[in-house]
């Protein structure tokens, strides 16, 4: 519909306010106007539109099916609008900003980065609600997602953030404990899902080892639960190049294998079109990808000498080679007899 066939604002804003409250002395006290205004307003748009509205009579208003197939377009328009104006007000630097994020993202990767961000804007209050449900884009409530999924949501603005690497990650002191020598030994380890097993068995595919026995399983909600579990000696996760990063960086995790695969899904940055030029949005969004671009993101060190042969059962001399050396374990050294002699001399009280 073009701009010259729009029915006229205020018969629209007194529809809008009789359908909703059901009365058109409830409508007039909130727009501020006589009964008549509001009863004149409706008919000049009935008019407009050719066609009625309201069934009159009965002592509360009840909408015609046109009335009623008009009236969520309406709201609508009028919420988004309101929430519009509300986000142009918004100075760039200061304001509150709500923002949902991936559970697993906002734990291990953007809280340990608020400050930075809080340097830059120090006016700016965050609301962050660790949620990946996708009807948050929708709400205008919320300002910005940050999503993990397929990338395909309808109706508004989306960006990817950064693709994904994954692999299995466990504990030193699970792996010193329960070695992992090999694809089979993951048999004797619990595996720690964060979602419905689908991003385990990608990994176990690639690593052609869909048909070697498994052990117990534990289904988590989210990726967050299943690499916290994998902190505390609970079984093997798969981490991956974004979340577990500075985990295996400070030596709470390893990793014991060197084969990496694509996530199924991807990080992305979504929100309503209405607000993405919003300028409190924007200087987030573009914070986003800053901090991402300043990370150094590379490829998963391992741990041990646990190379998995692709399918054509080769591997490099250079492979081998590169392979730093195995977990260090709390096992004592092996002494020679002797050894043990002469210590046994010196132990005696």
């Amino acid at each position: 519909m073009t701009q010259g066939r729009l029915p006229p604002m205020n018969p629209l804003r007194a529809f809008e306010a009789t359908a909703r409250h059901g009365s058109v002395t409830a409508a007039a006290r909130e727009l501020n106007v006589t009964h008549g205004a509001i009863s004149h307003q409706i008919k000049a748009l009935e008019a407009t539109l050719d066609v009625q509205l309201f069934e009159r009579g009965a002592q509360r208003l009840k909408l015609t099916p046109q009335g009623a197939l008009l009236l969520p377009t309406v709201s609508k328009a009028f919420e988004d609008i309101a929430a519009t104006t509300a986000l142009i007000k918004r100075p760039t630097t200061s304001g509150e900003l709500t923002v949902t994020c991936v559970p697993a993202l906002l734990s291990l990767w953007l809280i340990p980065r608020m400050n930075q961000f809080t340097e830059q804007y120090p006016d700016i209050r965050l609301t962050l609600i660790a949620s990946n449900e996708s009807d948050h884009l929708h709400s205008s409530d919320v300002d910005v997602c940050v999503l993990y999924g397929h990338g395909n949501w309808a109706d508004c603005w989306i960006r990817l953030w950064t693709t994904l690497k994954l692999f299995p990650v466990a504990s030193p002191t699970l792996l010193n404990m329960r070695p992992l020598r090999s694809v089979r030994d993951l048999r004797n380890h619990v595996l720690l899902h964060g979602d419905d097993g689908r991003e385990w068995n990608t990994w176990l595919a690639a690593a052609d080892a869909t048909e070697h026995a498994r052990g117990a399983q534990h289904f988590m909600s989210d990726a967050r639960l299943s690499t916290e579990a994998a902190v505390y000696s609970q079984g093997v996760a798969l981490g991956d190049t974004i979340t577990a990063s500075h985990l295996i960086a400070k030596g709470e995790l390893i990793v014991p294998f060197d084969l990496t695969v694509p996530a199924n899904n991807a990080f992305y940055v979504a929100c309503r079109n209405e607000v993405r030029n919003a300028p409190i949005v924007k200087v987030f969004i573009d914070w986003l990808f800053a901090s991402l671009e300043a990370d150094t993101i590379t490829e998963p060190q391992t741990s041990a000498r646990r190379i998995i042969r692709p399918r054509n059962g080769k591997v490099s001399a250079q492979e081998r080679l590169a392979t730093p050396p195995s977990i260090p374990t709390t096992r004592p050294k092996r002494l020679d007899r002797a050894a043990l002699k002469r210590r046994a001399k010196f132990d005696i009280r």
